[in-house]
């Protein structure tokens, strides 16, 4: 099955050039230093000199949460398109039918690139090596719930479909030794061109830093979120409940529940379990992502493959420390999800560069089929953005779609559960949103939620929901109606089952 531009198929492109994803976990904007809403105490020297070699995203939408942010860059169809894609089992078990939920790197493979994927991986107890991927090292936390849990040490380790084997020493740093070996020409034919998606577990909860660096960024002092205690005017019923902080002896927020619990993590804070100490040691496991950046894009100089390499830096979603009082991701509230993201290929694409229009994790795998000259084999939900790379002022009309439909995947989301056990996920119900322009719109979906539309230039933080002022009641209509009509563009089915929205508060 030839999925190749005809004439222009991998094999007799002149060049075809080699593409380095790197996907790092639960990691914000916010904490990368070229981005202006970054805290001052920030370091990340590498990154930022990647994001000096090429462009800077000031708004990327990647995903909503591990899973599905995962799944939508393997398929490029958001989580309510992934067909068969389901979590099974003992968590996080998940499975998928390979025919019904083929994903696209087995493409790149049939036309003549060498694919591979080193890291986390969290999309299905198949990993797909052999089919999808010629190469791979991982951390099959599907297949392994007991290991879930090691984000950064003694992880069971899958090569190349063997069975898991135990391997020691901090995560972030092993995933990078293994990025330069292949970056380097182990485990590929040195005549193809390459795909290789490092997939760091950093800087997911227990947000645990390497050991040389947790003395760094002492005495942090952050800002308090203005609305990290309830309740919060404005904001949909659901987010009234939201209490993940309380104020401690001092009057500083605490963690409630004295650490952070998730599903397969349940630890204590190495500085303590203020705001400050945890935002401290969310940082510090950062550094070890901009060394391992910073060593990649080194052998990529060194092994001489750097001038035809497009680089591509993002995360899975961002986080939430305070701000709505969240300690974690999955609000549609660009302090929980909004990415870094950074895209670098010299001579291709302008140095310190700065893209100020919007973009989707659905949009990352179209472009790279671009950038290959290979045709799509199906259709995806995102746009090739490579209009924006060779120009960020271009014009822009796709407006970006951000969904959360909880743990449910493609046909299993044509109804909208009415059952908050079913349809919540640690308290988050299913969502749209539509980012267009400096606009947000969001759309809970539950019966008679309010409406959310916030003015991003003006009001970042997301405090002041203009969706009832009067004079911002065409816009909403507007982006209301607009967010429809991308759920119809991308064949949701859920679009024609929609609750009905609040009138008022």
């Amino acid at each position: 099955m030839a999925f190749a531009k005809p004439g222009c198929t991998a094999e007799d492109t002149s060049n075809p050039p080699n593409i380095l994803f790197i996907y790092s976990d639960d990691q914000s904007y916010r904490t990368v230093g070229c981005y202006p809403d970054s805290y001052d105490f920030v370091r990340t020297p590498h990154i930022d000199q990647l994001a000096r070699q090429g462009m800077r995203f000031d708004a990327a939408y990647i995903g909503t949460w591990c899973m599905p942010s995962r799944a939508a860059m393997l398929t490029g169809h958001h989580q309510y398109g992934i067909q068969s894609m389901r979590m099974e089992g003992e968590y996080p078990g998940s499975k998928y039918d390979p025919q019904q939920c083929p994903f696209w790197p087995s493409v790149f493979r049939q036309n003549g690139y060498v694919t591979a994927q080193i890291g986390k991986w969290h999309t299905g107890t198949d990993n797909g090596f052999g089919r999808d991927w010629d190469h791979q090292k991982v951390w099959n936390r599907p297949a392994f719930p007991a290991n879930a849990g090691n984000y950064y040490d003694n992880q069971l380790i899958q090569i190349d479909g063997e069975e898991g084997k135990l391997v020691t020493g901090y995560s972030t740093d092993n995933y990078t030794d293994w990025a330069i070996d292949f970056i380097d020409g182990g485990h590929r034919d040195p005549d193809k061109p390459w795909y290789l998606w490092v997939c760091y577990g950093a800087v997911h909860g227990p947000f645990t830093p390497a050991d040389r660096h947790q003395q760094d960024y002492p005495n942090v002092q952050i800002p308090i979120p203005e609305d990290i205690y309830p309740p919060r005017a404005g904001k949909p019923n659901w987010m009234q409940k939201i209490d993940q902080w309380e104020k401690g002896e001092d009057g500083q927020p605490v963690m409630a529940g004295n650490g952070f619990q998730a599903r397969t993590v349940d630890t204590k804070g190495i500085h303590g379990n203020a705001l400050n100490d945890w935002v401290r040691q969310y940082h510090q496991g950062v550094s070890a992502i901009d060394e391992g950046v910073g060593r990649i894009m080194e052998a990529l100089d060194a092994s001489g493959q750097r001038e035809n390499t497009l680089v591509v830096f993002t995360s899975d979603q961002g986080f939430g420390w305070g701000q709505h009082g969240f300690r974690m991701k999955l609000a549609p509230y660009d302090a929980t999800i909004r990415s870094p993201m950074i895209v670098s290929m010299p001579g291709r694409i302008p140095k310190r560069s700065v893209c100020k229009t919007p973009v989707a994790g659905v949009d990352i795998a179209p472009t790279f089929f671009s950038f290959a000259g290979i045709n799509l084999p199906w259709k995806m939900h995102g746009h090739d953005i490579s209009p924006l790379l060779n120009n960020p002022k271009t014009k822009w009309e796709h407006p970006v779609l951000q969904t959360l439909t909880g743990r449910s995947y493609g046909k299993d989301t044509d109804t909208i559960p009415s059952d908050p056990e079913i349809r919540d996920l640690n308290g988050v119900p299913w969502w749209v949103s539509l980012r267009e322009g400096n606009y947000k719109y969001i759309r809970t979906l539950v019966v008679n939620e309010p409406e959310e539309l916030y003015d991003l230039k003006h009001d970042p933080d997301e405090l002041h929901n203009l969706a009832f002022d009067k004079k911002y009641r065409s816009l909403t209509r507007r982006l209301r109606a607009a967010t429809i009509d991308e759920l119809r563009r991308t064949d949701a089915k859920m679009v024609e089952h929609l609750p009905a929205v609040g009138t008022g508060y």
